[in-house]
């Protein structure tokens, strides 16, 4: 009965210990690593990388691939390392292939991949609108493909269709949101403003989805609401690999257009960027990623508002090697957040939503005081 109760105690305090040594070595190498910087080119794309970024990028993949050897192994039933990688990566059919590769290791994955997106869409957001309380659950995108994946799931038909209508929904907010923030072209603080405005509708729809359905019907919608990766499997996986490997290269793309938009519209044209047509294609990239993400995990609330927030603050604007630097973040984050929610009142598991508020609630109410402040 004590290893019972104290297993538990012991794989939150390994996660949390794991993950706190990271975020603190990601600190530190940001004050002592000098920051310089040098470009490459690859055909007609370019790059400008910081050697800040690459030390830090490299300390964010040991912490991700610790965490990862740490979901493998942790769990009701404890495997040891050595069992849980081999399984996983080399000698497949063992006595452990079961509980690694059917349970554990595709939900890592997921964790894994799902914040990668988050991050690089709550950074091309908070980039191209130049406000750090920015990101796609915050401004309604989110709940946009929340309103159409719940019907999916409320209907019960053509599940496989998800993927698809969660896509759909956040590419309608995000359209939504920037016809109605338009006036002569769109700001910032009006589409903050619409955002949150057409979010709050959203958010009615899917209540009312909620209420006029079956309660068993519900149920399902309910789980996936909270943010959670019980039952992910390779398939989802796969979706968001799909999904990354279609919008990461036009983000890292955009991203050099972007560093031109935040001179200002009138700058931006004059050195011969389509300004609205460049905003539009980022949104559209952003609220893309964003959507992948939620599609498989639900709405997992403050990934793509604090990651972001956390790499600007170490290594400076959004570039393409910053970019990778909160993809690589918020996978780690996400994947930590996960195993807490996991293992911290076990047996009982938590949604990993519940774990993203806990964190990014206070960290968002500490940026607004202090904006507050500013003004």
């Amino acid at each position: 009965m004590t290893f019972a109760i104290a297993a538990p105690a012991a794989n939150t305090a390994m996660i949390v210990t794991a993950s706190l040594l990271g975020v603190f070595a990601a600190l530190r190498l940001a004050d002592v690593v000098p920051n310089r910087r040098f470009s490459f080119r690859i055909g007609p794309v370019s790059a400008l990388i910081q050697s800040r970024v690459i030390v830090i990028g490299v300390a964010g993949l040991i912490l991700a691939g610790t965490l990862l050897v740490i979901g493998l192994i942790v769990g009701d039933f404890p495997i040891g390392a050595w069992d849980a990688l081999g399984e996983a990566f080399w000698a497949r059919g063992g006595e452990f292939d079961f509980i690694v590769n059917t349970l554990r290791f595709p939900r890592v994955t997921v964790a894994i991949l799902a914040g990668m997106c988050l991050g690089m869409s709550g950074a091309i957001f908070q980039a191209l609108i130049n406000n750090p309380l920015v990101s796609p659950d915050i401004i309604g995108v989110n709940t946009g493909a929340a309103v159409f994946a719940v019907l999916v799931l409320a209907t019960g038909k053509n599940i496989g269709l998800l993927p698809v209508a969660a896509f759909g929904g956040a590419l309608g907010a995000a359209a939504i949101i920037y016809l109605l923030a338009w006036k002569r072209g769109v700001s910032g603080s009006r589409l903050v403003l619409v955002g949150v405005g057409v979010q709050a509708l959203l958010g009615a729809v899917i209540t009312f989805i909620t209420v006029r359905f079956p309660i068993e019907r519900i149920a399902a919608a309910a789980r996936w609401q909270a943010g959670s990766l019980f039952g992910v499997s390779w398939e989802d996986a796969r979706t968001l690999t799909i999904g990354l490997l279609l919008l990461t290269p036009a983000a890292f793309v955009l991203t050099q257009r972007l560093r031109l938009l935040q001179l200002g519209d009138e700058a931006a044209a004059g050195l011969g960027i389509h300004v609205e047509r460049d905003r539009l294609a980022l949104i559209a990239v952003a609220s893309g990623l964003a959507a992948v993400a939620v599609a498989v995990t639900g709405p997992l609330g403050f990934v793509a508002l604090l990651v972001p927030h956390m790499v600007r603050l170490m290594v400076g604007q959004l570039t393409g090697g910053t970019l990778l630097l909160t993809a690589v973040g918020g996978g780690a984050f996400l994947l930590s957040a996960d195993l807490i929610a996991q293992r911290l009142f076990a047996p009982t598991s938590l949604p990993a939503g519940v774990v993203t508020g806990a964190i990014g609630g206070p960290y968002f109410l500490f940026l607004l005081a202090r904006y507050n402040r500013a003004l």
